[in-house]
């Protein structure tokens, strides 16, 4: 049996697609005892609440239609954002060389934030470019990897 949420992409990208936008990515989780089903889309120069919504009316649809997910749940539709979650190979290889931030679950030198460059990823494991050269991390030890954005 598929995942909720590999089953949510394969309904919703066909509506993703025809507003102009991107799947980036599906996450359904327990926030405060509510879960929710959450649509990141993606559009070359951003996207708007015009664009949420053109996806949000057909998916919640699709979703009334084929009813994938038992019991209620909250369905939003959000812009991936600057500072979105890398989960994919495909995500971390759009990426390559641009500041990511690795939050680990147990400090590693003092620290559970590193950011640097993304200078490789493979089999879940993340390279940074740091100062003193390039610093793994392994996949174990990733709690999150999301673009960096200095504000």
């Amino acid at each position: 049996m598929s995942k909720v949420t590999d089953t949510v992409a394969q309904l919703a990208l066909p509506a993703v697609e025809a507003a102009g936008c991107s799947l980036w990515d599906v996450e359904y989780v327990k926030e405060a005892g509510v879960w929710y089903l959450r649509l990141y889309i993606d559009k070359a120069g951003g996207v708007s609440i015009n664009d949420c919504e053109a996806v949000s009316r057909p998916v919640s649809d699709l979703l009334d239609v084929h009813d994938p997910i038992e019991g209620s749940y909250t369905f939003e539709v959000s812009s991936a954002g600057a500072d979105r979650v890398l989960r994919k190979p495909e995500h971390f290889a759009a990426y390559l060389g641009h500041e990511v931030e690795v939050k680990l679950y147990r400090a590693q030198e003092g620290r559970k934030d590193h950011v640097g460059p993304l200078a490789a990823f493979e089999d879940g494991r993340v390279t940074l470019q740091t100062p003193s050269g390039e610093k793994l991390f392994e996949k174990q030890d990733i709690a999150q990897v999301r673009l960096y954005v200095r504000v």
